[in-house]
C-alpha cells in the first residue's frame, strides 16, 4: 500500500511538473503563434499591404521598456523569456515585410519601365535609409539593417535615461506604465492600415486578435509582480 502511495505520488509529481513546463512554454511562447499565419501568408502572396509594420514598431517599444522596467522592479522570468522572444519575432516580420516590398517596388518599377520603352534606362528606387532622420519616411526604410539600427539607437537611449533615473520610484513606474500602454494600443496601426487601405485584405485575424490579449494579461502580471527583494 505504501508502494503503491509513493508511486502515485510521483506521477502526481511528474504530472504537475509537465503542466508547469507547457504552461511556461505556452507563456513564452504563445504570443508569437498568431504571427505564424500573417508571415506565411505574406511570404505565399508576397504582398505586405495588408499588415501595418508599425505593429512591430508598437510591440518593438512596448518589451523593450518592460525589459528595461525590470531592472527597477522585479517581475517573473518568463515574461522577461516572452519580451525576448516578441522582439525577434517583430524584427523577423520587419525582415519579411521589408524584403517583400522592395521586391514589389521594384517590380512596380519594371512594369512602368517596360511600358514607356525605357529599357535603356537603370532601374533605379529611391533609398531611404534611418541616418537620413527624414521623418516622412520613418519606419518605411528600405533595407532592414536600417529598422536595426533605429531599435539598437532607442534600446541605448532607453537604458541609459533608465540607468540615470532608476532610483527614482516615479520614473520605474512610468516606464511600466508606458509599457503597458503600448502593448494596449496594439491594434490602432492596424486599424490605420485597414482605413488607409479601405481594406482588411491580408491581414490575418489571429496577429489581430489573440496577440492583444497576451499582451494584456502579461502586463497585468507585471504590474502585480511584488518588487525583488
Amino acid at each position: 500500500m505504501i508502494m503503491e502511495d509513493e508511486v502515485f505520488d510521483q506521477i502526481v509529481s511528474v504530472f504537475n511538473s509537465l503542466v508547469s513546463w507547457v504552461a511556461a512554454g505556452a507563456m513564452v511562447f504563445g504570443g508569437l503563434v498568431p504571427y505564424i499565419p500573417q508571415y506565411r501568408d505574406i511570404r505565399r502572396t508576397q504582398n505586405a499591404e495588408g499588415f501595418s509594420t508599425y505593429v512591430c514598431l508598437v510591440l518593438l517599444v512596448a518589451n523593450i521598456l518592460r525589459i528595461l522596467f525590470r531592472f527597477g522592479r522585479y517581475f517573473e522570468t518568463l515574461l522577461l523569456m516572452q519580451s525576448i522572444v516578441m522582439i525577434a519575432t517583430m524584427l523577423i516580420m520587419l525582415n519579411l515585410c521589408t524584403s517583400v516590398r522592395m521586391a514589389s517596388e521594384l517590380n512596380t518599377k519594371r512594369r512602368s519601365f517596360i511600358a514607356t520603352d525605357s529599357k535603356d534606362e537603370e532601374i533605379r528606387i529611391p533609398k531611404r535609409i534611418f541616418l537620413d532622420f527624414d521623418w516622412n519616411h520613418f519606419w518605411s526604410w528600405s533595407h532592414f539593417a536600417d529598422y536595426v539600427q533605429c531599435v539598437v539607437a532607442f534600446t541605448l537611449v532607453a537604458a541609459y535615461v533608465t540607468y540615470l533615473l532608476l532610483d527614482s520610484v516615479l520614473f520605474v513606474e512610468t516606464l511600466g506604465f508606458l509599457a503597458v500602454f503600448s502593448e494596449a494600443m496594439l491594434g490602432t496601426p492596424q486599424l490605420h492600415c485597414n482605413y488607409q487601405n479601405k481594406s482588411t485584405e491580408g491581414m490575418s485575424l489571429s496577429a489581430a486578435n489573440p496577440a492583444s490579449l497576451r499582451h494584456s494579461s502579461g502586463g497585468a502580471l507585471m504590474c502585480r509582480t511584488p518588487p525583488h527583494q
